[in-house]
């Protein structure tokens, strides 16, 4: 059986390695990105069953992002991660395909 793989994007490089440690440690394969450019990249090349996607970053924002790994790979989970959330960025976040708990 496959070991879940799970990818990380966000442009704090610090929020990276801490959390890619966290999750490693808990058994699961663990990529990382820094940029939606970045994600999208890796996620040709490797197989990702969730994405842990924050929000707010330079270029490319998570909303973008979101939107084409949704149009790109719909079987990929995301899950929408902030410190800056509005109520206006989750319904964007959720009607692009975001979980939500």
């Amino acid at each position: 059986m496959e070991k879940m793989k799970i990818m990380l994007v966000d442009d704090e490089e610090r929020f990276l390695k801490t959390t890619k440690k966290l999750i490693e440690k808990k058994g699961y394969g663990v990529l990382t990105a820094q940029s939606g450019n970045e994600a999208l990249e890796k996620l040709k090349l490797q197989n990702v069953h969730v994405v842990i996607l924050d929000v707010k970053m330079p270029g490319m924002d998570g909303n973008e992002t979101l939107k084409a790994i949704k149009s790109l790979y719909p079987l990929v989970e995301v899950i929408m991660l902030t410190g800056h959330a509005t109520v206006d960025s989750a319904i964007v976040g959720l009607k692009s395909g975001a979980l939500s708990d």
